[in-house]
C-alpha cells in the first residue's frame, strides 16, 4: 500500500504498511472520514513523522490519541494549532518545563518548533472521532505504532524516551534503557499531574542526557 508518509520513514515502514491488518485500518479510516468529523484533518495523519525525520531524531514523547474537540489536533501528541487555548495536559507540560528549566510559558501550543529539533510527538492512535476520546482505539493504530517504537530502538540509539503514564511506559518497554535514556513518570493530565508528573525534571535531563552524548539539547 502507497502511504504518504516522508520518505525515511516509508523505507522503514514500508512492511508494515503491506500487512492485512493495515489495509483493514486504512478501509475504517476512511470510512470515517467519509462518514462523520474525524480529527486531525486527514493531511495530517502522519504529521508528527514529516516534521521528524528519522535521521534528526533525538527525543520520543508518547501520547494516546489525538485531541477530539474543534481545532485542537494537528498531527502532533500534546500539540495544539496555533491560537488555540491550552489544554490542561499541555498547560502542566508547561508548567513543568517552566519550574525546571526557568523559561517563560509560550503564547503558542504548537509544537511544531519541538518537532523540528528532533522530537517525535507519537500517538499511539493517530485518529478520533469528534468529540469521542478513544473513539478508534483498538482498530489497528496500536499495532502500527508499536511497530514504530521497535522500528526506532532497531535503528537508533542514545534516544529520549519521555514516558508519561502507564500507557506510555507499556509501549516504550521493548526499548533498551542500556543504549538509550528513559524518563519515567505520572501522565500531565489533571487527575495524575500531581501523583509525579511536577516535579519530574524530565526536560533538564533530556537535554543533560543529550549533552553527555554530544547531541544538541532541545529549546523546549
Amino acid at each position: 500500500m502507497d502511504v504518504k508518509i516522508a520518505e525515511d520513514w516509508k523505507a522503514l515502514l514500508q512492511n508494515e504498511f503491506d500487512k492485512p491488518y493495515f489495509e483493514q485500518l486504512v478501509g475504517f479510516v476512511k470510512q470515517e472520514y467519509a462518514q462523520t468529523r474525524i480529527y486531525p484533518r486527514a493531511a495530517n495523519i502522519f504529521r508528527a513523522f514529516d516534521k521528524c525525520p528519522l535521521d534528526s531524531l533525538k527525543v520520543v514523547i508518547i501520547g494516546q490519541d489525538p485531541y477530539h474537540e474543534e481545532g485542537q489536533a494537528n498531527g502532533l501528541c500534546f500539540s495544539v494549532n496555533e491560537g488555540v487555548k491550552f489544554p490542561p495536559s499541555l498547560q502542566n507540560i508547561f508548567a513543568e518545563i517552566k519550574n525546571d528549566l526557568g523559561t517563560p510559558i509560550p503564547t503558542s501550543g504548537n509544537l511544531d518548533r519541538w518537532a523540528e529539533q528532533g522530537v517525535l510527538l507519537l500517538n499511539s492512535v493517530l485518529t478520533v472521532r469528534a468529540h469521542a476520546a478513544a473513539s478508534h482505539a483498538g482498530k489497528g493504530w496500536e499495532q502500527f505504532t508499536d511497530s514504530v517504537v521497535r522500528i526506532i530502538a532497531e535503528h537508533k540509539e542514545n534516544v529520549v524516551y519521555m514516558l508519561w503514564g502507564n500507557y506510555a511506559q507499556r509501549k516504550g518497554a521493548i526499548v533498551d534503557p542500556s543504549r538509550n535514556c528513559i524518563l519515567k513518570s505520572a501522565h500531565p493530565s489533571p487527575l495524575s499531574v500531581y501523583r509525579g508528573f511536577f516535579g519530574c525534571r524530565h526536560f533538564s535531563q533530556a537535554n543533560a542526557y543529550l549533552e553527555r552524548v554530544g547531541k544538541t539539547p532541545i529549546e523546549w
